[in-house]
């Protein structure tokens, strides 16, 4: 993919190449609608990127859902596209950091809370937009004015065409996914 300088010397700095186990957490504000839909997509193609064990998780910046389930429309949506996921809510804490390979967050509201967040400047570069793997997307530097457009909105409370449209956009984010990491791990 055609990254943004900056996105690829990020991805080098993780060193996803001697990985045989990634962690990756999906971030959005509450934990019930994006992240557990983006988490959902990625989970079910793990399998794609054997022999590298993919672990996948989600959470919300904020802590109003901690143990509910997924919003309702964005859990009908992922199994109507034939996703199979069981989510419970979660926040995301600093304590992620150590331990996940990426941390994919789903608007600038989120990457800026998530980078709040970060011990060091290292554990910091795990962080990405979701929307920088997608293939068409993938030039825009996430600190420049151009980040709104690597944006997943949020469709809380909106019709089920708002999350359709979010599960489009996670599921082409995704699938660029799993070519940088199968670019990265030789899977």
């Amino acid at each position: 993919m055609n990254f943004d300088d900056s996105v690829h010397l990020q991805l080098e700095a993780l060193n996803l190449e001697s990985k045989s186990r990634l962690r990756v957490s999906m971030v959005c504000l509450g934990n019930i609608c994006r992240s557990p839909m983006a988490a959902a997509v990625l989970n079910n193609r793990a399998h794609e990127v054997k022999p590298v064990e993919l672990v996948v998780d989600s959470a919300g910046t904020g802590s109003w859902h901690v143990g509910e389930g997924p919003n309702f429309s964005s859990e009908a949506t992922w199994r109507k596209a034939g996703y199979e996921y069981e989510h419970i809510a979660q926040q995301f804490t600093e304590e992620f950091f150590p331990s996940r390979d990426l941390i994919l967050v789903m608007d600038s509201s989120n990457y800026r809370d998530v980078l709040k967040l970060a011990p060091n400047l290292d554990l910091a570069r795990k962080v990405f937009y979701l929307r920088q793997f997608d293939p068409t997307l993938c030039h825009i530097n996430p600190k420049s004015e151009q980040a709104k457009g690597l944006e997943v909105p949020d469709p809380y409370g909106l019709a089920e065409r708002a999350f359709e449209k979010v599960l489009e956009m996670v599921k082409d984010s995704v699938e660029g996914l799993l070519q940088v990491i199968k670019s990265k791990v030789g899977a």
